[in-house]
């Protein structure tokens, strides 16, 4: 992840570039290894670069030939391979760097150029002869991204990665749309994502294709080991993680194996004069400085997840660190947490806290990019709520909702969690490729039934039973076993403990007066309160509006831990 900061159109913008790199300096920590900056007519790029692909020379912003063009991006473009050798006309590139492919791609297809793009992104691109800015973020919303307007300088338009890089100069904030891209040509945005999964009253008829959904997911997969820098899994234990574990490690022994063909011992590649990446015939070209695959996980001492991840850990062979930390660790963290959230949501809260955690104990080991497993529970309606959908057509209703909103809950807590210590996580399930195809199965394939547990058909799919020749992907009892919600299976005192501390820092009296700037925004209990409170000490009111909370659907519960769904509760008592 980097971080971004940009103006286009401001009055007086060599007066504004202290500032400009000062809001830029706010990200820091998404970028910490270069910065850089360019400014052209009235407009300013800023960049905190992290460097995982074209690591010597992909300094940012990025800049054409004659200097007409600049562009600042955040993200990873996974398939700048294939694009590149796709677009005919000749551009002189100067750099590795998979982002680059997007001045010539604008060049020749302007604003729909974000379309033809695979990856997870958002970019502010600076057209000096148009004295044009052109920005867009990636279909799902995957990396954070903002835009902003100041009363002060009613014809500029700002755009950051973090709100933080922008409500000292902004008074209007939103979040950036994703799927989208503005122009400031007419000074709007526009959609350029919509797939055929997009409309929730469409439901799919297609019959399931477990090889597809393997096929796929792979694929997905081994685009997202495309670095030069070393890199590892989340592992949690739980169903997606491990299978995202499971098919890194099935690509690393692989890579192994083909470095002891080429000589006995290991040498590193020269990569000065290759491009990192997936080709068109899904061969990767990557470099793996670490010689074993490690693997990541934090609980509370004796969490149910740790156990899980060990197990899997030994199952697949990677290398496994399972951190743990504690109540406190946890508690003293809440407040940072929440400054590089920028959400006072509840689940997002909770989730994130022992994944900063982790991250920081994972970027001091010098790995620089994991891949994550979000995503997969609101594509198949993994969350044990999807047990009560009244209908098929009910059902993939809420996937398309979930899968639209991930912006706001779990893709910004993967983004701005491991991002807080510029460490970046890549998330395949949400890979557009494989969106297509999960996300236009026959609903009635996903609805869980007395026979089928959640996400059934992911789970079949990986099931070799029948088989013989295919080794075997994951333990049974893990393919097979039950969800945990993150922010539960850290261990079950973690959700305990905060409502404990809600308890002792919010007082009824409190309850009963909320301040009069949240509007109709009330928190429903103690601990949304709190975090509320601690929000609002790191930012002004107006930046709540791009908040939006998670909450389950068809349930009566208010608490939207998944502990607290009553399906939850029957299965552990061995109850139906």
């Amino acid at each position: 992840m980097c971080g971004i900061f940009a103006c286009h159109h401001h009055p007086d913008v060599q007066k504004f570039k202290p500032t400009a790199l000062r809001m830029a300096k706010a990200a820091r920590h998404r970028g910490p290894d270069w910065s850089g900056n360019f400014i052209g007519n009235k407009t300013i790029l800023a960049h905190e670069r992290l460097s995982i692909v074209g690591v010597g020379s992909g300094a940012q912003p990025l800049v054409n030939e004659d200097g007409s063009i600049a562009l600042a991006v955040n993200g990873e473009i996974y398939n700048h391979r294939i694009l590149r050798k796709q677009l005919k006309e000749p551009y002189n590139y100067k750099t590795n760097s998979d982002c680059e492919v997007i001045i010539p791609l604008y060049m020749k297809y302007g604003t729909e150029a974000p379309q033809h793009l695979d990856g997870m992104f958002s970019w502010v691109l600076f057209d000096k002869t148009q004295d044009r800015t052109v920005a867009a973020r990636d279909p799902v919303g995957i990396t954070s991204f903002f835009l902003g307007r100041s009363s002060e300088t009613p014809g500029a338009v700002y755009f950051a990665s973090e709100l933080k890089c922008l409500h000292p100069v902004c008074d209007v904030i939103i979040a950036f749309p994703p799927g989208h891209v503005y122009d400031s040509k007419t000074n709007s945005m526009a959609r350029y994502f919509e797939p055929t999964w997009w409309d929730p009253m469409r439901v799919p008829s297609t019959p399931v294709d477990y090889k597809l959904i393997r096929k796929t997911l792979e694929r997905s997969v081994l685009k997202r080991l495309m670095a030069e820098v070393p890199y590892g899994v989340l592992l949690s234990g739980g169903l997606d993680s491990s299978l995202t574990a499971s098919i890194a490690q099935r690509e690393s022994l692989r890579q192994r194996a083909l470095m002891q063909k080429r000589g006995n011992g290991y040498k590193t590649p020269d990569y000065s004069e290759k491009l990192v990446g997936i080709d068109d015939d899904n061969e990767l070209s990557t470099v793996t400085f670490l010689p074993q695959l490690h693997s990541f996980s934090i609980g509370l001492p004796n969490a149910p997840d740790t156990k899980a991840a060990i197990e899997v850990a030994d199952f697949l062979g990677t290398k496994h660190h399972a951190f743990t930390f504690t109540i406190d660790d946890g508690l003293d963290a809440l407040s940072d947490v929440i400054y590089h959230l920028e959400s006072y949501d509840v689940t997002t809260v909770r989730a994130s806290t022992p994944m900063y955690l982790l991250s920081r104990k994972i970027k001091a080991m010098g790995v620089k990019m994991v891949l994550s497993g979000e995503g997969s529970d609101e594509i198949f309606g993994g969350y044990l709520y999807f047990h009560a959908a009244p209908n098929k057509e009910e059902f993939h209703k809420e996937t398309v909702r979930r899968v639209k909103f991930l912006h706001t809950s779990d893709c910004l807590r993967a983004n701005k969690s491991t991002s807080a210590w510029g460490l970046e996580a890549r998330v395949p399930f949400l890979d557009k490729q494989f969106l297509e195809v999960a996300m236009n199965i026959d609903p009635q394939e996903k609805m869980i039934t007395k026979d089928r547990i959640e996400k059934y058909i992911l789970r079949k799919a990986f099931d070799t039973t029948d088989e013989p020749d295919v080794k075997p992907y994951l333990p049974d009892k893990i393919l097979w076993r039950q969800k945990e919600q993150f922010s539960d299976g850290v261990g079950y005192g973690w959700i305990d403990a905060l409502k404990e501390q809600a308890e002792i820092n919010v007082t009824d009296e409190m309850m009963k007066t909320p301040k009069p700037e949240w509007g109709d925004d009330i928190p429903d209990s103690k601990e949304a309160f709190w975090y509320r409170t601690i929000f609002d000490q790191h930012f002004p009111p107006y930046c709540a509006s791009t908040v939006v909370r998670w909450t389950p659907t068809w349930s009566k519960q208010t608490d939207p831990s998944g502990r607290a769904i009553t399906t939850h509760v029957a299965k552990y008592e061995d109850k139906d």
